[in-house]
């Protein structure tokens, strides 16, 4: 995979050139993650290029950002909840402190996680090296993707309704 869309991981979706999206939302790029340590794991990226925080958005644009990461987490947790039986739960971050650009994290939790990491945000398999390199996004992730664009999409038409 050509990896010169993490230059510019919004401008490469906003021409289609980023790999990892899954799908186009109202606020912004519903992507899967270069990692899957913890299958299904998307981030929501926002479609304007320069917005480092959630309140550098208008009030109104605020909001549809932040619907649009519950439906992507609706559409995360249906997924991972039929993958796998030990999906315990979704978490939603807006951190920004290594990307300054505005994304939000959307994470599925599970039963086999090690104990030390579980009650700590997704990052720690990083630090910790549990994220290894049999985790980056690849060809074997084609089906998740698929179930994870096919889930957007009810989604977004549940949230039409």
């Amino acid at each position: 995979m050509d990896e010169a869309y993490k230059t510019d991981r919004i401008g490469s979706a906003l021409v289609g050139t980023n790999p990892t999206v899954l799908r186009r939302l109202d606020a912004g790029f519903a992507v899967i993650g270069d990692r899957q340590h913890l299958p299904g794991y998307c981030v929501l990226l926002t479609d304007t290029p320069g917005i480092d925080q959630l309140t550098d958005l208008t009030p109104e644009r605020q909001i549809v950002f932040l619907e649009d990461m519950a439906v992507l987490g609706r559409a995360v947790s249906e997924v991972c909840r039929r993958r796998d039986p030990a999906f315990r739960r979704i978490n939603l971050e807006i951190q920004g402190n290594t990307d300054a650009f505005l994304h939000a994290h959307v994470t599925p939790r599970y039963e086999w996680e090690p104990e030390e990491i579980i009650g700590w945000p997704q990052a720690l398999h990083h630090w910790t090296g549990n994220a290894g390199p049999d985790t980056t996004l690849g060809p074997r992730h084609d089906e998740l993707r698929a179930e994870l664009t096919a889930e957007i999409d009810r989604q977004q038409t549940l949230r039409r309704g």
